[in-house]
């Protein structure tokens, strides 16, 4: 089974993905990324919302999975609802943008290809945007400190709320795990304590504690369950290519 990923130079949406079909049911660890995907299950869309935890999702036998991911902190523009709304959560999309998301739907299923049928949905979520991401999210979420920003805690709780789902503070707690996978991920024997420190933990137990709460496993079982980074710390963001894409069992 073939995982791909397609980058989109776009201010809401950060790449295409398609997962192939799977010869056999398995369930899959899916980790926090501070993003939000729009999903084709084979037989619905789905909206995943940003996550503060580890979901163990469903992988059925014979059907390939596709979506949209939107950057971080764009998925309440996007979606023309606060984040926070759905976070935790997975809902059909039908709960977020009405009876257009059964239009959208049968073009999907309509579709003739995998292939087709992510291109048909990429092209009716780029009809749907408008309204632009929040900059401050943006900017803490390439990494600029949120005492440059200028704005109170309240403003700043309220305005993640709505782009990205949680607070400032949860958000770069995510960002920092998964600058901590990335890092592991480059590495063929990977030192955890050194990983920690390279990561902005404070020592190895904390590095620990963190991961255990948003994986659900210790650092040494996560990455030894195949855990990569994702989101926005994907390998395909750090990969030079042609197309942007890559690919992984």
């Amino acid at each position: 089974m073939a995982y791909r990923e397609l980058l989109r130079a776009d201010t809401h949406v950060a790449c295409l993905w398609i997962r192939d079909a799977a010869p056999t049911a398995r369930e899959q660890r899916v980790l926090p990324d501070a993003c939000v995907d729009i999903v084709w299950t084979g037989g619905r869309l789905i909206v995943a919302g940003p996550a503060t935890g580890p979901v163990i999702a469903s992988v059925p036998a014979g059907a390939a999975a596709m979506g949209v991911r939107f950057r971080v902190g764009a998925a309440g523009a996007a979606l023309g609802l606060p984040a926070a709304e759905l976070l935790d959560t997975t809902v059909p999309l039908e709960q977020v943008w009405g009876a257009e998301a059964d239009r959208i739907e049968d073009r999907v299923a309509g579709a003739s290809t995998p292939a087709a049928q992510l291109a048909a949905l990429a092209h009716a979520v780029d009809e749907r945007l408008a309204a632009d991401p929040d900059p401050a999210v943006r900017a803490v979420a390439t990494g600029v400190p949120r005492s440059r920003l200028g704005l109170g805690d309240r403003q700043l709780r309220r305005r993640f709320a709505d782009a990205v789902g949680y607070g400032p503070k949860t958000l770069e707690r995510v960002l920092r795990f998964q600058h901590f996978l990335g890092r592991a991920a480059r590495e063929t024997r990977p030192d955890l304590a050194w990983l920690a420190l390279e990561a902005g933990y404070a020592d190895q137990a904390h590095l620990t504690r963190e991961c255990t709460r948003l994986a659900g496993l210790p650092p040494a079982a996560l990455l030894a369950s195949g855990a990569g980074p994702a989101g926005e710390r994907s390998v395909s963001f750090k990969t030079p290519a042609a197309d942007g894409a890559t690919m992984a069992a």
